[in-house]
């Protein structure tokens, strides 16, 4: 197991019963996942999902809550998973992530028919379906 675990951030895109969702080629497969991606230096948590998930998807969000904070071990390498929830402002037309294949709004039926990254694709969906959120002030950037 690799350490120090990675730092990812996330977002839940919400928007006419229909999630904002990304399919990735990973490992030769494709899989859906919410926008996500590593925390780069000198970035808040905040600003590494607004930036993940222009670069995934083409969208400009705005933060509006946390939904959770996940910790999951894959086989080689543990995952610390900060989930936000984003509401749409605008698309851009912009070149994606080369491992983005396309990005999808699908209804939750339609999450279903996909094979997840993983099993925290589903659970975040889960948490802000019943509900879960915390205040953004709940981070503090020193």
């Amino acid at each position: 197991m690799s350490w120090p675990p990675h730092i990812t951030v996330a977002a839940i895109v919400h928007r006419n019963d229909r999630f904002l969702m990304v399919e990735e080629a990973i490992d030769g497969e494709i899989l859906l996942n919410q926008p996500a991606g590593h925390l780069e230096p000198d970035e808040t948590l905040v600003e590494a999902m607004v930036r993940e998930t222009m670069e995934e998807t083409g969208w400009e969000v705005t933060p509006v809550s946390i939904s959770g904070i996940y910790h999951y071990r894959a086989k080689t390498i543990t995952y610390h998973r900060f989930t936000f929830i984003a509401e749409p402002v605008a698309q851009r037309t912009l070149d994606l992530d080369p491992d983005i294949t396309a990005c999808h709004w699908l209804s939750l039926e339609d999450l279903g028919s996909w094979q997840h990254r993983s099993p925290i694709v589903q659970r975040c969906v889960d948490d802000y379906l019943a509900g879960q959120r915390a205040p953004l002030d709940l981070l503090t950037h020193l």
